[in-house]
């Protein structure tokens, strides 16, 4: 050192201020590199847990970058403290910048809060039919922040996921059965254990109706104009809707078939002619429902 002093003649004084900032910045150099190193590595083996604990890949590439970001973002600082740059201030505005991002994203923070819950506790998954967020419609995509609907007339419909959480939440797909509940009136007149025989035989012999459990028929109310049937055949889940249709269908022609009325809403007016006195007559209008 004495002589690399003497050659390019350096005085002594200045080398002992200069040797210690040189370190310093080494170090910090080394802290940078060093850092990038283990956050990369760290956030590989976070990466690869969640992988093998299948934990859903659009949340396994949020975490793994945050957590680089956050790192990266240490690293620096640190990097910066070593060399003896006062990172005080420079904390302060990230923590400011920070909390002011945090406060005009709420909404989107909030349901970015939502979409981690759905991505973790999986209430339905793609495919399913559900109703989320007052929204009835097939699952095509849970993302972080929303989730994509399609309806019954294939309409898209993209719903913040804190709508979704925030509200009940019905999965129609998640059991492999469903109950079907159909109610049937028929007129007073009518056979009533004629057209309850009727409707069983009817579920019995459709070959969409489950025979466990075993279907019911049942009287369910006693109407201003027909006495109701409660109708509860199990079917598959997916073949809800069609062995609706078909059974109503059926239920219909067979009814008529029997001879078994169905009643519909309607009003009976009756005309009554009472005579007041000799000089004219007074027309009075009852009406029945």
């Amino acid at each position: 050192m004495r002589f690399l002093v003497d050659d390019l003649k350096i005085p002594e004084h200045w080398l002992a201020l200069i040797l210690p900032e040189a370190a310093r910045i080494m170090i910090g150099i080394l802290i940078f590199f060093i850092g990038r190193l283990v956050i990369s590595a760290a956030v590989r083996v976070l990466r690869n847990v969640m992988r093998r604990g299948r934990a859903d890949e659009t949340l396994t590439a949020f975490i793994g970058n945050a957590a680089y970001g956050i790192g990266y973002a240490l690293v620096i600082i640190s990097a910066l403290g070593q060399i003896g740059i006062n990172t005080n201030s420079l904390t302060a505005v990230v923590g400011g910048a920070a909390l002011a991002v945090g406060l005009s994203l709420q909404s989107q923070l909030s349901a970015f809060a939502a979409g981690v819950l759905l991505i973790l506790f999986r209430p339905f998954k793609i495919g399913d039919y559900v109703e989320a967020g007052g929204i009835k419609g097939t699952v095509e995509e849970i993302k972080i922040i929303h989730t994509v609907l399609s309806t019954k007339d294939n309409q898209e419909v993209i719903v913040p996921n804190n709508a979704i959480t925030s509200a009940t939440i019905t999965n129609y797909s998640s059991r492999t059965t469903r109950r079907l509940d159909i109610t049937v009136g028929i007129d007073y007149d009518a056979d009533l254990l004629k057209a309850k025989a009727v409707l069983e035989e009817i579920l019995n012999a459709h070959p969409g109706v489950l025979k466990d459990p075993v279907p019911t028929v049942t009287v369910r109310a006693l109407g201003a104009s027909s006495v109701d049937f409660a109708v509860w055949p199990w079917v598959l889940t997916n073949d809800w809707l069609t062995v609706q249709g078909e059974l109503l269908q059926i239920i219909k022609l067979r009814f008529d078939a029997e001879g078994i009325a169905i009643p519909f809403p309607q009003m009976d007016l009756h005309l009554r002619d009472t005579r007041s006195d000799k000089s004219g007559s007074i027309l009075r209008v009852e009406q029945r429902g």
